[in-house]
């Protein structure tokens, strides 16, 4: 089919070119580069929908906070690695005013990005515990959690939620539970990539699953109050931002300035530990690190070793931004609602061209339109629909490197798509739905 807007030879020698085995697996960076190449070739821009970065200005609040503590010398000083009291109080206040729970300053830690702080986490719950060397990741998920699992060299199993919300989450978890091998499970909510958000009861069986069994779970909270069902927005105010941490004692929170802040560029993000897991005393951290308590071998162990502390002035920035959220004065949500009501009118192009929404409900409701979501064709696998769709100057990425069981699925990324693309790739996807008729 050469009749596609984008040429149709050029297309098929960059993808020969690239020399990506299976564009299905192909990584998002590759993907990107891909495009780029195409992009520079034809002239022609793609709807970009790779990639998962921030499509709004960062937070001025953030800036000028940063740029102050620049002015003030902070560059030349090195930060403590447990970070500046005054970053660990708004985010204990934080996690208060938006969570409803209680975190003590000293477990709120700094990270580059909460990336790291998932890096740290896996490192040292790995050696928390002598018969426990495995972490359960609750998929889809983020690529790269796997990524750092396998560079550490560490053992993880997985599973597709989709077929097991509701209830019927307990009896999944609990197959793995039993086994004695799990010591952490990783999940992020809001979901990347699927945007499926766990409800309360989910988050209920999680927690109970985690005390009975002891096991830590690791929550990450990018997408932060990003669930616009609700308004998450108001702190000290009900409704809360759901978490795991009302249900069990045993967590880490991933907190991100990257998405609800739009300050992904400076790697700052925040690490919650649990007042219980935090001061957990095991002896097995004897034999990596000088202390047997988990927050210090984490602090001090693991943290120091990677990064030596966060980049001074950036932790100034955060602070300032959960500050500006704690006292009421910046809204950190209303900011962001643009990618929901993108993310709206671009599911009802996809819909109206013969697409399906693959991960659409929680439990009985439909899924939030958000930073994300999932789409497939009838007929066409994940891998054909991707390496498809770039001939139609569309890109995605494929739901199996998310460990996703929907092989027919691809993630979208509302973020980098502007308004003003909307009539194209509302043209496009007629095309492509005209070229493939189901």
């Amino acid at each position: 089919m050469k009749d596609t807007p984008i040429n149709f030879d050029v297309v098929s020698r960059h993808i020969r070119e690239s020399k990506i085995r299976n564009i299905g697996t192909a990584t998002i960076r590759e993907i990107k580069r891909l495009i780029n190449g195409i992009e520079k070739e034809t002239g022609e821009k793609f709807v970009r929908m790779e990639m998962g970065v921030p499509g709004l200005p960062p937070a001025e609040i953030g800036v000028q906070a940063e740029i102050e503590a620049l002015n003030r010398g902070v560059a030349a000083i090195y930060p403590d690695i447990e970070g500046t009291p005054i970053l660990k109080a708004e985010a204990s206040r934080f996690a208060k005013l938006f969570l409803d729970i209680e975190v003590d300053e000293a477990n709120c830690v700094p990270t580059v990005g909460s990336m790291q702080g998932g890096f740290a986490a896996f490192l040292t719950l790995s050696k928390l515990y002598k018969d426990r060397d495995t972490t359960l990741f609750i998929d889809p998920g983020f690529p790269v959690h796997r990524q750092q699992q396998i560079v550490l060299g560490l053992k993880y199993k997985s599973f597709d939620v989709y077929e097991y919300r509701g209830e019927k989450l307990r009896a999944k978890l609990e197959s793995y539970f039993v086994n004695g091998n799990i010591h952490s499970v990783l999940y992020s909510n809001p979901n990347n990539p699927s945007w499926i958000c766990f409800t309360d009861k989910e988050l209920r069986i999680i927690g109970e699953l985690a005390t009975k069994y002891n096991i830590v779970i690791i929550e990450d909270l990018a997408y932060f109050g990003m669930d616009f069902r609700k308004d998450y927005s108001r702190p000290g105010q009900p409704p809360y931002q759901p978490t795991v941490a009302k249900y069990t004692d045993n967590y880490i929170l991933l907190i991100s300035s990257s998405k609800a802040f739009s300050y992904a560029g400076q790697r700052i993000g925040m690490m919650l530990v649990s007042n219980h897991l935090f001061n957990q005393v095991s002896d097995n951290l004897l034999w990596s690190y000088s202390s047997n308590i988990f927050g210090r071998a984490l602090i001090y162990g693991t943290l120091y070793a990677l990064s030596a502390g966060t980049a001074h002035s950036t932790q100034y920035a955060m602070a300032a931004l959960l500050k500006a959220a704690n006292d009421g004065t910046y809204n950190f949500v209303e900011v962001v609602k643009e990618y929901g009501e993108k993310a709206k009118i671009m599911k009802k192009m996809f819909l109206g061209n013969g697409f399906k929404i693959v991960y659409d409900k929680d439990e009985d409701n439909l899924i939030a339109d958000g930073f994300y979501f999932t789409v497939s064709y009838p007929g066409y696998t994940s891998e054909k629909l991707l390496e498809e769709l770039l001939f139609y100057g569309i890109s995605a990425i494929s739901l199996s490197i998310c460990g996703s069981e929907r092989h027919e699925g691809l993630r979208a990324c509302v973020s980098l798509v502007k308004r003003l693309q909307f009539p194209v790739l509302e043209d496009r996807l007629k095309k492509f739905h005209e070229n493939h008729p189901v």
